[in-house]
């Protein structure tokens, strides 16, 4: 063959990024490299920094670590954006910003003097358990501040709601209104107190004016570059339709068209019976799990079975201690439960179920159980969202069918004391057994439930590797991660949790260039500078730095 005639050698790719001097943790199983070469939204090599000279180019943005630590993007695998987003515009009465009763009211008061009347007012966070009364506030008290505005305070487990008197007269509730089969609401001698739980507060939310498009991608892009702030690049929608309905669809589509998306969003439908179910609406227009691309993607449907333990409506088998004869809340009959998981199982949904107490756990897991038996599907991976409180032979079914623990190992530095006052140390010291799960090969991810808890990872870290709460009580130790294991819950597997652990959650050539880089070398860091010191300084996603923290 003439010299002119024959094919030209393939040109060498070069390299948008290089990252190096790491340590790069690459994976569990793969561990540290040095180097690590960025092209086309992909990982194109990682080896030593010699090894990538070939990809280098005058345009390579050469990053220099400096011995701090990248890691695959992080994934929290179950929050809820738009949720979060919305909060982060309310008044913060955390027990951070508002430990006392005063302080909590005088924060609302000072939003509703500078609020119009009838202008509805939403504040978020409190736990009773913190507040120096150590009982929920009142619907007298927000009455004696806001006379001419309706006020819904949100508990920080989201369970629970203390609603002034116009909120009330707004959803219709008055002291002769019966609590609904899947809710409760509070009386003191037939007189209501404001205390609304799980769907009780349905028809207060209902009069609310729903979120406008505009303002819900304002909240899905306020949380998402919250979240690349923190290293998180992927996230899992946990209850998509929570507060704009069908229209949060439309709002993502929207956002990830108009570059308003921050993070790969995984969507998970909201599908509980009777209250914003868009399920149906979803498959009329062909949004069936697997539609979307990487970045938003059609995942699972998801139900809800129980409650909080912090607002006592968790199902447990065995009843809380300041009322024994209270076992929470049971949110699906048995019958309908089976009904629906059945039906999604064979539609070929990825089911997540939130279930926290026994109760809930065991209902949702023989319901997994059933509709595996009838129609097998060995890779389906429904999963048992939070799984907090178990009995002995829940882990070994779970294992047998495949069905994922999504734990959330902040709660217990965030509220395990609280827990301990609602249920004893006895249930408590074992509960979310992340070192069993991962032992037994059940892969559970790392979520945040935010704006439940903070969805930076440090506490959530620091949970998993001391067992400690926020006061320092120490939990079952033996349930311990090593920092490798927590990273890997944070990484692998939370892309096995989406089914996307083939190109996700590693950093392998071919894989997507989702990656956060810390601080600090994580890797030899103690777990009190992971929690108190440590900041995410880059997050790329898709090869294009999306995140890099001002030094100085």
């Amino acid at each position: 063959m003439p010299l002119s005639s024959r094919p030209a050698a393939p040109a060498i790719p070069q390299a948008d990024i290089i990252l190096h001097n790491g340590p790069i943790w690459c994976g569990f199983a793969e561990g540290v490299v040095e180097a690590i070469a960025l092209w086309n939204g992909q990982i194109l090599a990682t080896g030593a920094l010699e090894d990538l000279t070939p990809f280098r180019a005058e345009t390579t943005r050469m990053i220099d670590l400096g011995g701090r630590l990248a890691t695959p993007g992080l994934t929290d695998a179950h929050l809820h954006p738009t949720y979060l987003g919305v909060v982060m515009d309310w008044v913060d009465i955390t027990p951070q910003k508002a430990p006392t009763l005063e302080s909590l009211l005088a924060a609302v008061k000072a939003r509703v003097e500078r609020s119009e009347p009838g202008e509805w007012i939403f504040a978020s966070g409190y736990d009773q358990t913190k507040l120096d009364v150590k009982r929920h506030p009142t619907m007298a008290e927000l009455d004696a501040i806001a006379p001419d505005n309706p006020v819904m305070l949100i508990r920080t487990c989201t369970h629970v709601q203390i609603a002034n008197s116009l909120a009330m007269q707004a959803g219709g509730i008055d002291d002769n209104t019966p609590n609904p089969d899947d809710g409760q609401i509070g009386k003191d001698n037939g007189r209501l107190t404001g205390f609304l739980a799980e769907n009780a507060a349905a028809p207060i939310l209902d009069a609310v004016p729903p979120l406008s498009r505009a303002a819900t991608i304002d909240a899905i892009e306020r949380a998402g570059n919250y979240c690349l702030s923190v290293g998180i690049t992927s996230v899992m929608d946990a209850a998509i339709g929570m507060k704009a309905g069908f229209e949060e669809i439309a709002a993502y589509n929207e956002a990830k068209r108009t570059g308003r998306l921050p993070v790969r969003t995984w969507m998970s439908l909201r599908a509980t019976p009777a209250h914003d179910n868009i399920v149906p609406q979803c498959e009329a227009v062909g949004l069936v799990p697997g539609a979307g691309d990487d970045m938003l993607m059609v995942g699972s449907v998801k139900l809800f079975l129980d409650g909080s333990i912090g607002g006592a409506t968790a199902w447990m088998t065995e009843g809380y201690l300041a009322d024994g004869n209270n076992h929470g809340l049971q949110m699906i009959p048995t019958d309908a439960l089976e009904a629906m998981v059945l039906d999604y199982h064979i539609k070929g949904y990825q089911i997540c179920a939130h279930a926290i107490g026994d109760g809930a756990i065991e209902q949702l897991i023989t319901a997994y159980e059933k509709a595996l038996a009838a129609h097998p599907d060995p890779d389906r991976r429904h999963r048992v969202e939070h799984s907090g409180f178990l009995s002995p032979d829940h882990n070994q079914r779970m294992q047998k069918a495949g069905i994922i623990p999504s734990p959330q190992q902040v709660f217990l530095y965030d509220f395990g004391d609280a827990y301990i006052s609602m249920i004893g140390m006895e249930r408590v010291y074992s509960a979310y057994p992340q070192k069993t799960w991962t032992d037994m090969g059940l892969k559970p991810p790392a979520g945040s439930d935010s704006p439940v808890c903070d969805p930076a990872p440090w506490a959530n870290l620091y949970a998993m590797l001391t067992r400690k709460t926020g006061a320092g009580t120490q939990l079952d130790p033996s349930e311990c991660l090593s920092i490798e294991e927590a990273l890997q819950s944070y990484t692998e597997y939370g892309a096995y949790s989406q089914k996307q652990e083939h190109h996700r959650g590693k950093l392998l050539p071919g894989y997507l260039a989702d990656i956060a880089v810390f601080s600090r070398n994580l890797l030899e860091a103690t777990p009190e500078e992971i929690l108190e010191s440590t900041a995410c300084d880059i997050a790329i996603l898709g090869g294009r730095v999306v995140f890099e923290r001002k030094q100085g």
